[in-house]
C-alpha cells in the first residue's frame, strides 16, 4: 500500500495505542472519520445553501417535495417521516419556508382534517439551484477519489449503514 496521508483520527488512535495498546481501534478509525466527514461536509453543504436563502433542514425538506414528484406536494406528516423529524420541529421548518414563499400550506381536497405542503414555483426554483451548488461541492470533496475508489466507499458505506439499521442500534 502507497504511503498515506496523516490525519487527526491516526494521531487519536496512536495516542491510544500508547496507553492501551490492548484495545482494537478499528472502529474508532472508521467512525471517528465519518463522524469528522459528516461535520466538516455538514458545514460546508450550510455554505453552498446559504446564497439561496436555506439551511441544511429548510434544504431537505424542500428537496424531498421535489423528489416526490408533480404536483411536488406532500402532507406534513409524510415529511416528518421521510426527515425523521417530530411534528413541532417539522412545523417551524414549514412556517419558515412558508414566510419565503417556498411552499404553500393547503387544506387537503380529501381528507378535511389534513394539510398538505407544496413546493411553489419560487421554491422549485431555489431547490433545483442549491441542490445543484451541494452537488457541486460534494463532487468536489470526491475529486481525491476516482470512480473506482468512489464506488467502493459508496458501496462499504451502503454496507455499514445497512448492517447497522438491521440489528436496531
Amino acid at each position: 500500500m502507497s504511503a498515506q496521508r496523516k490525519d487527526a483520527v491516526d494521531a487519536i488512535v496512536e495516542q491510544w495505542a500508547e496507553v492501551r495498546p490492548d484495545l482494537d481501534t478499528r472502529a474508532m478509525e472508521v467512525f471517528g472519520r465519518i463522524y469528522r466527514l459528516s461535520r466538516t461536509m455538514g458545514d460546508r453543504m450550510e455554505k453552498a445553501y446559504a446564497p439561496h436563502g436555506i439551511s441544511r433542514g429548510e434544504f431537505d425538506v424542500l428537496a424531498t417535495l421535489r423528489r416526490s414528484g408533480e404536483p411536488y406536494t406532500l402532507s406534513p406528516r409524510q415529511l416528518s417521516a421521510t426527515l425523521m423529524l417530530t411534528t413541532g420541529g417539522m412545523t417551524g421548518r414549514l412556517d419558515k419556508l412558508e414566510r419565503a414563499g417556498l411552499l404553500r400550506r393547503s387544506p387537503d381536497p380529501h381528507d378535511r382534517r389534513a394539510l398538505q405542503v407544496t413546493l411553489t414555483e419560487k421554491g422549485l426554483a431555489v431547490i433545483d439551484q442549491a441542490v445543484g451548488a451541494g452537488l457541486a461541492v460534494q463532487t468536489e470533496a470526491l475529486s481525491t477519489m476516482d470512480d473506482e475508489q468512489a464506488g467502493q466507499l459508496a458501496g462499504l458505506l451502503r454496507e455499514l449503514l445497512t448492517g447497522t439499521q438491521e440489528v436496531g442500534h
